[in-house]
């Protein structure tokens, strides 16, 4: 059976900024961007297909917010959660079985850590 699978890369955040358009940084000779080229063939090879990937910019163009419940107001907080210096820095979305999706998960880019998960589709 096929399902949809998200696969998020958990690591320290990165310069997110050094690779926007006109930084002058040449994504093709850029090893972790290599890494990740390799990858997206690796899983073809698979004939699995990547239905979604995108890399998160850094944390500071982001942040984290708790909504206010009962009526008070949502409290925003403008960087990531203290407790850890680790985050989401991206993801890839796949379809394809649960043993394929294990196998995948060892094969995603990360210095860390990747965690899966099967994505249960509400509606149509």
């Amino acid at each position: 059976m096929t399902d949809t699978w998200i696969f998020l890369i958990r690591e320290n955040d990165w310069n997110s900024d050094d690779y926007l358009p006109g930084s002058g940084v040449d994504l093709t000779d850029d090893p972790d961007m290599a890494a990740h080229h390799r990858f997206a063939e690796a899983v073809e090879e698979l004939g699995v297909k990547i239905t979604g990937s995108n890399a998160l910019q850094n944390a500071r163009h982001g942040g984290w917010v708790v909504p206010g419940r009962d009526g008070a107001e949502p409290v925003y907080t403008d960087a990531p959660y203290t407790d850890t210096n680790e985050l989401i820095t991206g993801y890839y979305e796949v379809e394809c079985d649960e043993a394929t999706a294990r196998r995948i998960a060892a094969m995603v880019p990360s210095g860390n850590v990747v965690e899966w998960r099967k994505v249960m589709r509400f509606g149509s």
